[in-house]
């Protein structure tokens, strides 16, 4: 039997490894306009080495190694450019800030002796908020009070109420009559709709707060909502035994009520989109342009430059320096390397979607990333970072640079049409169909394979569910 002894081995293996700096541009990379600027401000902040260039039009100076660093400060004679850290004790000030936990402290000092921002600015009231300060101005009983509370925090973001009653009862020492008995208290608060539990008694619940008297409305809602649904307006006429006009009128005030209270309170705030690159057209040729107005731009700063040149400070001060002073300059060169990165993306973009520059998403022609990386000379993912949540201001408007990414459909017309494109082209034919024979997708199907692009029925079905248009039958409008 062969006993366990240790022993060593060498082995030889190639891996890739990731180095911060090579992390930190690939982060870079992925940026968008406001991301970097943001990064920018916080890196000035946490470098001191680092400072944003001035308005007064000076370049920043850019030290690409120790021995460059002190070759252009040996230029400098003793006598014309005197030590700037003579005047106070650089050394013992530094070693405070290592000591002392540097950056660290002096943000953690900072948002002490500065009062939040929150404080200034109000934060817009979700339906939640709205609903328990309404619960609170109530004169429901605490018991009451309690089940009305677990009933807010179980609305979803359109203003549904996603547990059952049971569910509901079961959170506490409730019973199934008076979580109903709560529910249908909250349901008559602001907005009307609030707190139901499926869609038709949301609508019914706008009705009888809104509109009363409407009782057709109501029988509509209550009776021929998936008729309703589909337009069957005629087939609710005949049901209910009244003249299509009434029914009609009844539908129109139906169609005012709103399908998800909760959206007016719980909607996303609108994000702000900057563009990052201008296509613009200079002498006949469209060329790019990055974006960089109030984008820091930055230099290293001569005071700790020459105090790394001249050995004015101790040893730990200087190999501090020496540390922030390397990830200043790289940093600098990593957003150089961004820029020029998405530069010669967006130049391959404009040689291959000239005509949809010039005349519009409609002539966008298939293009894929692949195919751009190879004519960059990068990897696919580096193209993918350098367009990710990037966009760009066209004489069409401001599009996201992945908008001008598309494969190509099938057929022998399909290599030179991009899907985009197709999808267009359906929404086209159905927006031009006569509404009370509308297109079907076999017909959409026909019409696309008689111009050389072959797509299936199930082809057209996805698009058009993509681009949220009814099935035939739903668009459908009875004469």
């Amino acid at each position: 039997m062969s006993m366990l002894q240790p022993k060593l081995h060498l082995k030889v293996a190639q891996k890739q490894i990731l180095t911060p700096s090579l992390v930190q541009m690939v982060s870079v990379l992925a940026l968008n306009r406001l991301e970097l600027r943001e990064m920018i401000n916080q890196e000035i902040m946490a470098n001191p080495v680092l400072e944003e260039l001035g308005e007064d039009g000076l370049q920043a100076e850019k030290y690409t190694d120790q021995a460059f660093l002190e070759k252009e400060t040996e230029k400098i004679p003793e006598t014309e450019a005197p030590n700037p850290f003579d005047e106070f004790d650089v050394s013992a000030f530094l070693n405070q800030y290592l000591n002392s936990g540097g950056e660290n402290n002096f943000r953690e000092r900072e948002q002490v002796e500065k009062p939040s921002f929150e404080q200034f600015v109000s934060s817009p009231q979700k339906l939640a908020d709205h609903l328990s300060w309404q619960l609170g101005a109530s004169s429901l009983d605490p018991r009451t009070a309690e089940i009305a509370e677990e009933i807010i925090g179980n609305l979803d973001e359109n203003g549904y109420l996603s547990a059952t009653i049971e569910e509901i009862a079961n959170t506490g020492p409730y019973t199934a009559e008076e979580v109903q008995k709560t529910l249908a208290a909250v349901q008559q608060f602001d907005p009307p709709g609030v707190a139901a539990r499926d869609l038709r008694e949301c609508l019914l619940l706008q009705l009888r707060l809104l509109d009363p008297e409407n009782t057709l409305a109501q029988q509509i809602v209550s009776d021929h909502l998936k008729q309703l649904q589909t337009n069957q307006l005629r087939e609710i006429a005949r049901a209910l035994n009244r003249p299509v006009d009434l029914v009609k009128r009844a539908v129109e005030g139906i169609r005012k009520l709103d399908p998800r209270p909760g959206l007016r309170y719980n909607a996303t705030e609108p994000r702000l989109v900057e563009p990052d690159v201008y296509f613009r057209k200079v002498g006949g040729e469209w060329q790019a342009f990055l974006n960089e107005d109030d984008v820091p731009q930055l230099r290293i700063s001569p005071t700790y430059s020459r105090l790394l040149a001249r050995g004015a400070a101790d040893r730990d001060v200087r190999d501090y320096v020496r540390e922030r002073l390397t990830a200043a300059m790289q940093l600098m060169k990593n957003i150089e390397q961004r820029k020029h990165t998405i530069l010669r993306v967006c130049d391959a973009i404009i040689r291959r979607q000239g005509e949809c520059l010039e005349s519009g998403m409609d002539r966008l022609k298939p293009m894929m990333i692949k195919e751009v990386a190879e004519d960059v000379g990068v990897h696919p993912s580096t193209v993918s970072r350098a367009v990710s949540s990037k966009y760009a201001h066209t004489p069409h408007g401001v599009l996201e640079l992945r908008t001008f990414f598309s494969e190509s459909v099938n057929g022998p017309e399909g290599h030179r049409m991009s899907l985009v494109t197709l999808k267009r082209k359906v929404r086209k034919m159905i927006e031009e169909e006569d509404s009370t024979h509308p297109l079907t997708d076999d017909q959409i199907a026909k019409r696309l394979d008689d111009e050389g692009i072959h797509v299936t029925r199930r082809t057209i079905a996805k698009y058009r569910e993509d681009m949220r248009i009814p099935s035939t039958h739903q668009r459908r409008v009875k004469p």
